[in-house]
């Protein structure tokens, strides 16, 4: 059975506060640790937090090793739309990290099951993830695993829904812009983390907080799944934790 714990934040910037201090909080604890990270709205006050926090010198990340959820594919990691550009623009420039440490999917490459099998080899190289962020789709997509992706999926090619392109047509110029195919870890990958970090925020993501995590839990909505670890939490919004 799940063991979850929960975190009400009063809004948007108390919530990335309180998940910030969790990250940190395992950093400190494991100064080489692995970060399974995410990209998207949700964490960006997150990043901005922990970058602060290391101007500050209260979090130190040179032994950190990042590895990240997915990638779209078709974008090289100068194109301002790929996940490699924006961990940059929000994280990785601006702390301690030697850029060798930190891992995304290749979007690029001519293999893309080539470079599915070797991102699976590297986290079991790396020697698993300590803490993996995840924030929620709308549909209830945890990194780029759709409805209906199977529970014992390693890292894969996955074609996105309408509905993620729908949500992720805000970050392009054209909807006809959005890539529609990513790289993603797997349910499975993301399952065999030692723990988990779920951040949610808005009221667009309370009817699907409550349906992930107090349904049934069942592959049409994959972040049901979480129910199964043993060391989940959830740090959400006031708005987003409305109808729990």
């Amino acid at each position: 059975m799940m063991s979850m714990r929960l975190y009400q934040a009063k809004d948007y910037d108390d919530m990335s506060l309180k998940a910030a201090n969790i990250l940190s909080a395992q950093v400190i604890l494991k100064p080489d640790c692995v970060l399974g990270l995410a990209t998207g709205s949700t964490p960006v006050g997150i990043y901005k937090k922990l970058i602060e926090w290391y101007k500050n010198g209260a979090i130190d990340f040179s032994g950190v090793t990042t590895i990240n959820l997915d990638e779209y594919i078709g974008l090289s990691r100068d194109n301002i739309n790929s996940y490699q550009y924006f961990m940059r623009q929000n994280l990785w420039d601006h702390v301690n990290i030697s850029p060798e440490n930190t891992h995304i999917p290749d979007g690029t490459t001519g293999d893309v099951k080539g470079e599915c099998l070797s991102y699976e080899r590297l986290i079991a190289r790396i020697g698993g993830i300590d803490m993996q962020l995840l924030g929620l789709g709308q549909n209830g997509h945890i990194g780029f695993n759709e409805p209906g992706t199977a529970f014992d999926k390693d890292t894969h090619v996955t074609k996105l829904s309408d509905v993620t392109i729908e949500a992720n047509k805000r970050f392009f110029e054209r909807e006809e812009d959005v890539p529609r195919s990513a790289i993603t870890m797997g349910i499975k990958s993301i399952m065999q983390s030692r723990r988990i970090l779920v951040v949610a925020s808005g009221v667009q993501k309370s009817e699907i907080i409550n349906k992930a995590f107090f349904g049934p839990v069942t592959p049409s909505l994959p972040a049901s799944v979480l129910q199964l670890h043993n060391d989940v939490t959830l740090v959400g919004d006031a708005e987003a934790l409305s109808l729990i």
